[in-house]
């Protein structure tokens, strides 16, 4: 995107941004009027007040489409920047309406997912009874995005479950329980810990659960 260097008399779209952009990225300003000390120095010929101005009658539709271009760029340089992260969880909520309690509900199990590039929801999901979050694989499976990571807690973790997102191939990580026990396969599972990479230490609790798991 070009900004028109041009459009404005004293405080062109330009040299709007460029002044906000180096107050984002050079460390070394503290103020915004270390900044225009040091523009007024070099010889540019604009204040703060009118910044200022320009500030509260001026849209940001700039900003974003700069931002959008240069996450486009990096998708384009990177793939794998272009999957996006989508967090699933669940929450119950209690009925108290006797007409539900006539028919043997007494909680409903609401499940959502969010997509954090966009800051959009999904389709929410509801289950009125008991039942474990890894039922839903079915479900949860086709809330999740394309290029899209589905991440969710230990609540949805169970062999069942691991497999039947397996089938589909779709791509989630999972924080498995402490009692999950198999034989480890190499060629179907991936146990990933984290250690310190500077001493090379593995946290003793993953060990205890990787030899639990064995």
């Amino acid at each position: 995107m070009q900004l028109c260097p041009h459009d404005y008399p004293v405080l062109n779209s330009r040299l709007f941004f460029e002044i906000w952009l180096t107050f984002v990225l050079d460390r070394g300003l503290t103020s915004m009027r270390d900044l225009f000390y040091r523009l007024n120095r070099t010889g540019v010929e604009v204040d703060i007040s009118t910044f200022s101005k320009a500030c509260k009658t001026r849209t940001d539709g700039h900003f974003c489409r700069i931002y959008a271009q240069l996450i486009e760029q990096v998708k384009r340089q990177k793939p794998t920047a272009a999957q996006i992260l989508f967090p699933i969880d669940s929450t119950i909520v209690t009925l108290t309406s006797k007409l539900f309690w006539l028919q043997g509900y007494h909680q409903v199990k609401l499940l959502n997912g969010i997509n954090l590039e966009q800051g959009h929801s999904s389709e929410c999901l509801i289950n009125f009874g008991q039942g474990h979050d890894a039922k839903f694989a079915d479900s949860i499976s086709t809330m999740i995005p394309e290029n899209g990571i589905g991440i969710m807690d230990r609540g949805f973790a169970s062999w069942e479950f691991l497999d039947q997102m397996s089938l589909t191939q779709t791509k989630f990580v999972v924080r498995i329980k402490n009692n999950m026990k198999t034989e480890l396969d190499p060629d179907r599972y991936r146990v990933v810990g984290f250690c310190d990479l500077e001493s090379r230490r593995v946290g003793a609790s993953f060990v205890w659960q990787l030899m639990s798991m064995r």
